[in-house]
């Protein structure tokens, strides 16, 4: 699975259950007004403490292939994820793209310079690691806990795909654009007999032989809503896509492994909700999980 990227250059600066943080009130008044406003206030230490002093203890990458019982095809999925304290921030790459050293690179690094690294992935699961460690996914900050059951992993991704699909206002006829092509996530929306445009730069087809565009731009005029995955702050495309939807009534719905902490503090400037599934991921367990959703009205920034 791999979301679109902009058709022009776009900067992209950017669990275990974390501890809470105390930072200055300023960081429960007011909403980012872009993503680069919140790496900006991230680096002036005006969320919490300042990134110059906490540095990644631990940087890793899960790497896995897929192949569900009863599905036609399989993929390949690379996440990089940078330890900061009890916090893991994460942000998912095409496999084999991180260069030889980009691990090393992060072990040991503050997490100022990792926001300012050649690599956007970096960057992405360093504000990500950051924001997990100020803000962690609880109820005091309006993220409500959704159990997943133990199960198979096509079972647990079903089970995740009702999550997110719920978070849709959408009625059977309307259409919505997804980017970021899951089999489980169309399968949840036609169950609800709603259409859908799958999305991703990879193309091909979908589970039931549907066309997978590939310029997510040229359809955003076609859709009722947006369902969108966190990838797309890797490759610099939540940003022109955010701001596509602030000036229309289109509802914007992330589902976020990448940058699961990075998209809740977009809640009521483009983003209506989110999924929130910081690492460890659903699929790289079979037993009961949690995963966080969020609501703009319930958010509490």
């Amino acid at each position: 699975m791999r979301a679109p990227a902009p058709t022009t250059p776009a900067s992209s600066t950017q669990a275990l259950t974390p501890t809470p943080t105390s930072a200055p009130a300023s960081a429960s008044t007011r909403t980012p007004v872009s993503y680069d406003d919140l790496v900006r206030r991230v680096l002036a230490g005006e969320l919490g403490p300042g990134p110059q002093g906490l540095r990644v203890a631990v940087a890793f990458t899960t790497s896995q292939a897929v192949r569900h019982d009863g599905r036609r095809g399989g993929y390949r999925n690379e996440v990089l994820s940078l330890r900061l304290g009890r916090a893991v921030g994460s942000c998912a790459v095409e496999p084999g793209a991180l260069p030889d050293g980009a691990v090393e690179d992060c072990a040991g690094a503050d997490i100022a310079r990792l926001l300012e690294h050649p690599l956007a992935s970096v960057r992405v699961a360093a504000l990500d690691a950051y924001l997990m460690h100020v803000r962690p996914h609880t109820p005091e900050y309006g993220a409500l806990p959704c159990p997943l059951p133990a199960g198979s992993s096509l079972e647990r991704s079903r089970a995740r795909a009702r999550a997110v699909v719920e978070l849709l206002d959408v009625r059977p006829g309307q259409t919505v654009l997804v980017v970021g092509v899951v089999n489980s996530l169309l399968e949840a929306l036609r169950s609800r007999g709603v259409s859908y445009i799958p999305c991703d730069l990879k193309g091909g087809t979908t589970e039931w032989g549907e066309p997978v565009v590939t310029d997510m731009y040229a359809e955003l005029g076609s859709c009722d809503a947006v369902l969108a995955s966190g990838m797309t702050l890797g490759n610099g495309s939540f940003e022109p896509l955010r701001t596509h939807v602030l000036g229309g009534d289109q509802q914007l719905v992330m589902f976020a492994q990448t940058g699961s902490a990075v998209l809740p503090w977009f809640l009521g400037a483009g983003v209506s909700a989110v999924c929130a599934e910081p690492y460890p991921f659903f699929w790289l367990d079979g037993g009961p999980g949690v995963i966080h959703r969020y609501r703009g009205a319930e958010a509490a920034l």
